[in-house]
């Protein structure tokens, strides 16, 4: 019996938490007010999305996602909405491939119905219709990146095997 207890308690047990969510960085510009909103046309939007990770103590990290949404009519800049959404996350007992999954799929879903709700409101709060921003697949952009990842890697040493 003791030999099992000692093996559970030396075992260690995966886990989250979040320890913060927070506005890291928000901005919102009409360029053109008020000229802009008697302009005609269907105005085109823009979607950028990125992420960055950073270690912030053992255990725990900071997740930022970044969404900036530019409304275009022509040549001339409508609106531009931005927001760094973050958040502190501890994560302890993955191993690196989970704790790499985990920090670039998991945290962006959490972190981003807050950033929805944010651009949602500064776009509202600007004078312009709503602005729903439509669900993102991170699951999807994470394999894209480890596919690129790979391929970088396969391509690099072939490549100079190739140059030699």
């Amino acid at each position: 019996m003791a030999e099992q207890n000692n093996g559970a308690a030396g075992a260690e047990q995966a886990q989250f938490t979040i320890q913060k969510i927070y506005v890291k960085d928000v901005s919102f510009e009409v360029p053109g007010a008020p000229q802009i909103f008697n302009e005609p046309g269907q105005p085109q939007l823009e979607l950028n999305l990125n992420q960055k990770v950073g270690r912030v103590a053992e255990g725990l990290f900071e997740v930022a996602l970044g969404i900036t949404l530019t409304c275009k009519l022509g040549e001339k800049t409508v609106y531009l909405a931005e927001i760094e959404q973050a958040g502190l996350f501890g994560l302890a007992g993955f191993d690196d491939r989970t704790l790499d999954m985990m920090l670039g799929t998991y945290c962006p879903n959490v972190l981003f119905p807050y950033a929805r709700q944010t651009i949602g409101e500064l776009v509202s709060q600007g004078g312009f219709p709503p602005f729903y921003l439509q669900p993102i697949n991170f699951e999807a952009l994470y394999a894209e990146g480890l596919r690129r990842r790979a391929e970088a890697a396969q391509g690099g040493p072939a490549l100079e095997a190739g140059n030699a």
